[in-house]
């Protein structure tokens, strides 16, 4: 069941509690509990690194919240998976032997890791979903509002094709892993704003979300649909998003059709830019990864209080339900307001997007 998502600024957060007791302080009264010191460690298990977010955000994000958090006291044990469940699963069981405190797991495999979450609960270790909703006894949920996202894509799709849409244009699907919750979400946002408004010709979903996956993907569809007769392409993510472009341009294509994607790497902003992707979805992995860690902390220190008002939505996995949820909003970007939205909150600066050939492209749109 989808429910109403809800918008959290973490530096808001931070300073709303840091005045009731957030930062190293117990709550009052007869509910509180008996807290954990600032000596926290928190495990981090990152799914892969092909999407340079994780490194370049996630990690460094939680790390310096959970150091902040508490006086530098704390500290991260982290692990990457490279999209490999089953040395996921091996680096959460060492975590669990080595007795962290708190998990933040973002898994490759939201069912092949329910296992080692149960592990985990039986060892006293609470989890925290991370950007992906994992199944077993999770604790709660930080993500971003899902259905949401491929709603935005699929609007901005429709707008790009503009009034005249209709079943005649020709709309191929790619989508993400199928090992991935947040790729079934994503689909079936698209999907309540596409469905008949335009043909689905093809559709895919693409194995690990690796680039060269969805180019082959492409390649066919082009293949069985005729490069011509594409309308546009729904992409799920921006990684993706280039590896259409590449089998697009392979095959001759001149005028590309618009594209979608999500994740504003840089590579898709200078796309968006020299006009070969339509939009992608901006979500902000500061603020998600900077909630995360609030959140492992006051969830280890027993500020219940605190946790509560970090998880005030809930979410249902195929294990458990009314898990305790913080669902983020999200923000279409297109060649109109790269400025106000990436550039405005520092994700990258002009200097980053408007490098070699796109300088002059930059100044056609008033990027400068």
């Amino acid at each position: 069941m989808r429910r109403i998502a809800i918008s959290v600024a973490a530096s808001t957060l931070s300073l709303s509690l840091a005045g009731c007791g957030m930062l190293g302080v117990s709550d009052s009264g007869a509910s509180a509990r008996p807290t954990k010191g600032n000596d926290v460690t928190v495990g981090l298990l990152l799914p892969e690194t092909a999407n340079t977010r994780y490194e370049n955000f996630d990690y460094p994000i939680v790390k310096k919240q959970v150091a902040s958090l508490t006086r530098n006291e704390g500290k991260v044990d982290y692990a990457n998976a490279e999209q490999d469940a089953k040395k996921q699963a091996s680096q959460m069981q060492k975590m669990i032997d080595d007795k962290v405190d708190i998990i933040l797991l973002d898994a490759v495999d939201s069912h092949a890791i329910a296992p080692e979450v149960q592990k985990a609960k039986d060892a006293g270790i609470p989890v925290i979903a991370y950007d992906r909703l994992a199944e077993g006894p999770i604790d709660a949920y930080i993500s971003f509002d899902n259905e949401l996202v491929g709603e935005v894509q699929a609007r901005s799709l429709l707008e790009a094709l503009g009034s005249e849409a209709d079943t005649s244009d020709k709309v191929v699907m790619m989508n993400g892993s199928s090992t991935d919750p947040n790729a079934k979400q994503f689909k079936a946002g698209a999907l309540s704003e596409l469905g008949g408004k335009v043909t689905i010709a093809d559709s895919f979903d693409t194995v690990d979300w690796k680039p060269e996956n969805a180019q082959a993907n492409m390649t066919k569809a082009i293949e069985k649909i005729g490069k011509d007769n594409i309308a546009a392409v729904y992409s799920a993510n921006d990684g993706m998003a280039g590896g259409i472009v590449k089998a697009l341009e392979n095959a001759g294509v001149t005028k590309l059709p618009a594209i979608t994607g999500q994740d504003a790497e840089l590579p898709a902003v200078q796309r968006i830019v020299s006009g070969e992707q339509y939009m992608t979805v901006y979500k902000s992995y500061p603020d998600e990864a900077a909630a995360a860690a609030q959140m492992a902390v006051a969830k280890v220190q027993g500020h219940d209080i605190q946790f509560d008002a970090l998880t005030q939505d809930s979410v249902d996995s195929p294990t458990n339900k009314a898990i305790p949820a913080q669902l983020l909003t999200v923000t279409a970007v297109t060649r109109k307001n790269i400025k106000s939205t990436v550039v405005a909150d520092g994700f990258y600066k002009i200097s980053d997007i408007c490098t070699g050939e796109y300088k002059s492209k930059c100044a056609a749109i008033g990027l400068k």
